[in-house]
């Protein structure tokens, strides 16, 4: 049986508590032109995040030079040839995978300090993320708590091993399900496809239930973000599954709006600040500048989302309105 058992706790106030930009008086980019890479825009998260670092550049005083990946990582990586050859004074990399590594190291040969943005590298100055150790463990809890410590889960886990956040977030996710022995992941775990994710999940979940008949499933978690668990929801829509909750991490405005809705089975997420993290590592070029140290890592507070109550607070905390 299930525990369906939410508390409304102050962790969205809290964890919003100073997550503002580190912004100071004397920090300037003026006369500086910073190159923002994107992997895409199609995304929430990614848009956010890259709307953040250029408006930041700007009020900063800086130029930007914009380059958009079109959610393709070789086009991605390719990009950043263009902005080592228009000699910019830096560059914001936003995501990417182990392709974008020799252009990074190419333009730091150049004397063009790289920033990255959910992406560590050897060659970046910083990257600037999300605390991706506390998403994994909190919505493993989360999870484990919705169905009262025991039962089968399904994963939809397509880049554990393409790209270090979700390798950690997918890792932490199972490190503390290692304390409930009665939990077991049904194998093999899925692999969502990133174009057009809500539907190609749906389709795979309806393909799940198919095979695990009511009261022999208990969750579905997708592990790195959350658009396939829109997705996930609408199969279990469609076939009147009420006896399985719904995890994913991100906590976009779509998402949130969805465990905000009365009896969803939606129950658990983490959500990001992308406009702020993209922010944040334009703050941190200008810090660069200015001749201060950066530490190798910077952290931008999650928000902890247990709950219709709690999605409905973040929604409105994060700056997405009201669902009341």
């Amino acid at each position: 049986m299930k525990v369906k058992k939410f508390f409304v706790a102050t962790s969205v106030v809290a964890a919003l508590a100073g997550s503002t930009a580190l912004a100071d008086d004397h920090l300037s980019l003026e006369g500086k032109t910073i190159g923002v890479a994107v992997v895409g825009t199609q995304h929430f998260w990614d848009r956010e995040a890259f709307n953040g670092a250029t408006d930041k550049v700007e009020e900063l005083g800086g130029t930007v030079v914009a380059v958009d990946g079109g959610r393709d990582n070789q086009v991605h990586a390719d990009n950043h040839d263009i902005l080592l050859n228009r000699g910019v004074d830096a560059v914001i990399s936003i995501l990417g995978d182990g392709s974008v590594e020799p252009k990074f190291e190419a333009l730091s040969a150049a004397d063009i300090p790289v920033f990255t943005v959910d992406h560590p590298s050897p060659h970046s100055v910083n990257n600037t993320t999300s605390d991706n150790y506390y998403m994994g463990t909190t919505i493993g809890r989360y999870m484990a708590d919705a169905i009262g410590g025991k039962g089968k889960v399904a994963v939809f886990n397509a880049f554990e091993n393409s790209l270090r956040i979700c390798g950690t977030r997918t890792g932490l996710w199972k490190y503390v399900l290692q304390d409930y022995p009665e939990i077991e992941i049904i194998q093999p775990e899925l692999a969502e496809e990133f174009a057009n994710a809500p539907e190609d999940a749906r389709r795979q979940t309806l393909d799940l239930l198919s095979q695990y008949p009511e009261g022999t499933i208990d969750a579905i978690h997708v592990s790195c973000w959350d658009q396939p668990a829109i997705g996930v929801v609408q199969a279990l829509e469609e076939t009147g599954r009420t006896d399985i909750v719904v995890t994913a991490l991100d906590g976009g405005p779509e998402t949130l709006e969805i465990m905000a809705e009365e009896d969803s089975p939606f129950v658990a997420n983490v959500a990001q600040q992308p406009r702020l993290i993209g922010a944040t590592a334009a703050e941190n070029v200008a810090r660069f500048f200015d001749g201060e140290t950066l530490v190798p890592q910077t952290y931008v507070d999650v928000v902890p989302v247990n709950g219709q109550a709690e999605a409905m607070e973040a929604y409105e905390a994060l700056g997405y309105g009201s669902l009341d």
